[in-house]
């Protein structure tokens, strides 16, 4: 008796304060927990020429370095196309030299010989015209014939002078504006030939980023479409966690704040800083039977970067924040 009057008040005070404790609790406010994903900058890696891989030279799971080969593309009528510019090349450059250099030796001396036999049928239709102009002058000659030697020597000097201009032209080469002309089409070839090059280096496509293949979308030998994506690189050295926060959670978060985050899979929590905040409220929207408020509440994506490298992190990791 006297032992169960003394566990009495025991029993009593301990369910007390197993009743004390409950309340607490219930009442108590509870530690909020938010959840988020890490995400990372992703590059789709495709080309603008279409043809057939010529070569795959990466795998999934593959570490790359800005600069790597990562794949190349066979192009049998980008490179007929390159040998057509290239010969349009040639061809002006050709027309460009012939423009400069103006004629031949043998056309100028040519041109020359003409001139000089001109000239010297000038000459001699000149002293003709004189004799038989003092023959006509002492009354021998009639005018008929002293008019007939006249407009011989006129038709000899035009002759000449007609040879001469011709011999100025061979000496002198092209005119200035053929020169240009000659140039602008050199200029035109060269930009046909750049045009085509691009294009083709184009088809050897290198790594943007040192970054890891995270897809490998066609093989060797498969036909690439343009524009089609053939790799894809994920970049975790730019990675961060996005947040879907609802708006009266909102106030919590400034930029430039730093928060942990624990990240479950390494079991470990980390600095990251706020780096973004949306100004435009997303389309989900929490209903006042679900946010506890009197109101619906829209929500706002909030992003982090990690103050320092994390080894070991990837995507579509959880990250969680609790106060």
């Amino acid at each position: 008796m006297q032992a169960n009057r003394i566990l009495a008040p025991l029993a009593l005070g301990v369910l007390g304060c197993v009743l004390a404790y409950g309340l607490h609790l219930a009442f108590a406010p509870k530690p909020l927990l938010l959840q988020g994903q890490i995400e990372a900058r992703e590059y789709n890696i495709s080309s603008k020429v279409p043809g057939r891989l010529e070569q795959v030279l990466v795998r999934r799971g593959d570490q790359v370095k800005e600069g790597d080969l990562l794949f190349a593309i066979n192009s049998p009528e980008l490179d007929a196309k390159l040998m057509q510019a290239q010969g349009g090349q040639d061809a002006a450059q050709a027309m460009v030299l012939e423009a400069n250099n103006g004629a031949r030796k043998q056309q100028v001396m040519a041109a020359k010989d003409q001139w000089q036999k001109a000239k010297a049928a000038s000459d001699f239709s000149h002293t003709t015209f004189k004799r038989l102009e003092q023959l006509f002058t002492d009354g021998v000659l009639s005018r008929q014939q002293r008019d007939e030697a006249f407009t011989r020597w006129q038709a000899a000097k035009y002759t000449e002078q007609a040879a001469y201009a011709m011999y100025q032209m061979a000496n002198e080469g092209a005119r200035d504006e053929t020169k240009l002309a000659a140039a602008a089409n050199q200029r035109r070839a060269q930009g046909a030939v750049a045009e085509v090059s691009a294009i083709l280096a184009d088809s050897q496509m290198l790594s943007p980023k040192n970054a890891e293949v995270s897809e490998v979308l066609l093989q060797a030998g498969e036909l690439a479409p343009s524009g089609f994506p053939v790799v894809s690189l994920m970049d975790m050295q730019d990675a961060w966690a996005v947040f879907q926060v609802r708006e009266d959670l909102l106030s919590e978060f400034t930029l430039g704040q730093q928060v942990r985050l624990t990240l479950p899979a390494l079991k470990q929590s980390y600095p990251f800083e706020v780096t973004h905040i949306s100004v435009m409220g997303d389309f989900a929207t929490w209903r006042a039977t679900e946010s506890g408020h009197d109101f619906d509440m829209r929500t706002f994506e909030v992003e982090l970067r990690p103050v320092a490298t994390i080894d070991g992190l990837r995507v579509g990791m959880s990250a969680l924040i609790q106060w």
